[in-house]
């Protein structure tokens, strides 16, 4: 049995193989990419316990792909670089970053911190899902359920509530982080395309019509100048 799901993000190929390598020999199912939207495009489609991010990508810098990444989920990120500055770890750990290894590393020492990650994360060797109300698959609050693998929002009677992808991406941004204010450029990394250029507006308009479909306004609360709250106590 596989002991984790992990996605190797760097473009250097020989790099990405030797590491890749090694981990599949150590038991994990290992992924790769070689840039930002390959890192995203996996994300969406097959099942990461963790991702192994490095900072210096050929389409974007790792620090924003991070803070995308937190901004949607809390799936474990250690970030493998060769940028030594402390302001680059300070950065990735404020971004939400779980881990910083500066190369070269010990291989051996990465996989020690990789299991110590799942094994907090609830992944560990069985792949199971995170704790009470807040697990990879689904979020469970004030009787509503918030499906991420199935990309859907049930109602307290089972009824599913037809979100949009930037409506959905939004209020699981919110729920990741019950009770802390998030700012609109924050929940910007959550609904945002590559395709798409982000207003701030746009936020304002996706609160009022989740508000308005969960009919219960009070679980999402302005915090004027600031940004957004998720009220709701997760089951």
């Amino acid at each position: 049995m596989s002991a984790g799901h992990l996605l190797v993000v760097e473009d250097d190929e020989f790099v990405q193989s030797l590491l890749s390598a090694y981990l599949e020999k150590e038991g994990f199912k290992v992924w790769r990419a070689m840039n930002g939207r390959e890192m995203l495009c996996l994300l969406s489609q097959e099942r990461i316990d963790l991702i192994l991010l490095d900072l210096t990508l050929p389409d974007e810098d790792g620090l924003t792909l991070a803070r995308q990444v937190r901004a949607r989920s809390m799936i474990p990120i250690i970030v493998l670089t060769a940028r030594t500055e402390r302001h680059d770890r300070l950065a990735a750990l404020e971004i939400g970053a779980d881990d910083y290894m500066v190369k070269p590393f010990d291989p051996q020492e990465l996989c020690l911190r990789i299991r110590n990650l799942l094994n907090r994360a609830g992944t560990g060797d069985h792949g199971m899902a995170y704790a009470t109300g807040r697990n990879r698959d689904k979020i469970l609050f004030e009787g509503f359920t918030l499906d991420l693998a199935g990309h859907t929002l049930l109602d307290q009677k089972g009824k599913q509530i037809i979100l949009s992808p930037a409506e959905f991406n939004l209020l699981s941004a919110l729920a990741h982080a019950p009770g802390r204010v998030l700012s609109r450029s924050q929940l910007l990394d959550a609904v945002s395309r590559n395709d798409e250029p982000p207003s701030e507006r746009l936020i304002d308009v996706l609160i009022s019509r989740l508000r308005r479909k969960l009919a219960h306004p009070a679980l999402i609360v302005t915090a004027p100048g600031l940004g957004y709250r998720f009220s709701a106590r997760l089951a």
